[in-house]
């Protein structure tokens, strides 16, 4: 204990200050999206502008809310958008808006497009019909873990849906995966680093061209934005046959063109086999050491200290005087006290002995 009215100044050479970062093993697997809850964990909001997936029926106060996924459609796309029952204004809102946020705007002003590869000096190579999820931030915390990300998504030709008890695993899949996010990310987005996904063939060859671009991952933001052209085939699409995303048999750009951001939700569900990544927790440190030298904090305040006017542990008066440190307190300039940290056990202090201890505050 401190003498009495006495404080120790804290130098800058008794602080140091540090970042941890701590990891943690996300997976997502597909039961839980389509089949375990028989959608019961699903919902579809009014406004029809995505759909929420949860861990558990939603309407349970246990549920936690995993992810949303929606649609966009920009103003570049080839697809003629149908008014009235494809929801064309919503989907070319909900574009413009990822955009924004995720891409930015260029010298004049205007939004630009989701770009293939980090180069935005080119028109070329834009991705104008995406598939948008934005992960929770209770899943993602402070962002995704560079290289860690992987989604596997079913890709044979026939649609299969949650009605069936145990829906079977698709015969043909691939994996999508930001495979060189460690280092090769960029930086030149509004809320941070992204990277590029590719998609490999994992069960199957369905892909015409194995590792092709697939979409970006928005690590900070917690965002996934996957081409169009990843369930698709012709001069652009990423497969050699185009997959059915209902029952009816329609593709994906029919979905786009005639259906509901609901309806292609659904479809996207009921085709992902299993989503894992590593979450990021940044913790900061500030480290103080407090330095107990032979010729401080030998007495102590406390009134069980003395017992008629005489120290307790001394014997006779040349005796050194001895002192018990059972804790520390960490004050403000006007002398506040802002923090106290306890000790595991007391230690002997005397003016033969000296401590160095170490506080450390994380927020």
């Amino acid at each position: 204990m401190a003498e009495s009215n006495a404080f120790k100044q804290l130098e800058d050479k008794d602080k140091v200050s540090t970042r941890t970062l701590l990891h943690e093993a996300i997976p997502l697997t597909g039961t839980i999206l389509s089949g375990t809850y028989a959608d019961a964990n699903i919902n579809n909001p009014a406004h029809g502008m995505f759909q929420s997936v949860y861990d558990y029926p939603y309407l349970s106060s246990s549920a936690n809310h995993i992810f949303d996924i929606t649609v966009g459609v920009g103003a570049s796309s080839g697809l003629a958008v149908n008014a009235t029952t494809g929801q064309k204004s919503k989907k070319k809102n909900i574009y413009n808006q990822m955009a924004q946020l995720l891409v930015g705007y260029d010298a004049t002003g205007s939004v630009m497009r989701f770009d293939q590869d980090g180069n935005f000096a080119t028109t070329t190579d834009k991705y104008d019909d995406v598939i948008v999820i934005p992960f929770s931030r209770l899943l993602v915390k402070d962002e995704i873990k560079k290289g860690t990300f992987s989604m596997k998504l079913g890709v044979n030709v026939t649609y299969r849906d949650s009605t069936t008890a145990t829906p079977a695993p698709y015969p043909s899949s691939v994996e999508i995966t930001d495979a060189s996010g460690s280092d090769s990310y960029f930086v030149n987005s509004p809320v941070g680093e992204y990277g590029i996904l590719y998609a490999s063939n994992s069960v199957g060859s369905e892909l015409t061209t194995n590792g092709s671009k697939a979409g970006l991952i928005y690590y900070q933001a917690g965002i996934v934005v996957l081409t169009k052209e990843l369930f698709n085939t012709g001069a652009n699409g990423l497969l050699d046959g185009a997959v059915e995303f209902n029952t009816a048999g329609d593709t994906i750009d029919t979905i786009l063109t005639s259906s509901t951001i609901e309806a292609l939700a659904d479809g996207l569900r009921n085709r992902i086999d299993n989503i894992q990544f590593n979450n990021t927790t940044e913790l900061n440190s500030t480290i103080y050491f407090c330095r107990a030298n032979h010729n401080e904090f030998n007495y102590s305040t406390n009134p069980t200290y003395v017992d008629g006017s005489k120290i307790r542990v001394k014997t006779n008066s040349t005796d050194e005087p001895i002192s018990y440190i059972t804790s520390i307190g960490l004050y403000n300039d006007k002398n506040e006290l802002m923090a106290t940290a306890k000790l595991s056990e007391p230690l002997r202090k005397s003016p033969s002995t000296e401590f160095t201890l170490r506080a450390r505050l994380d927020y």
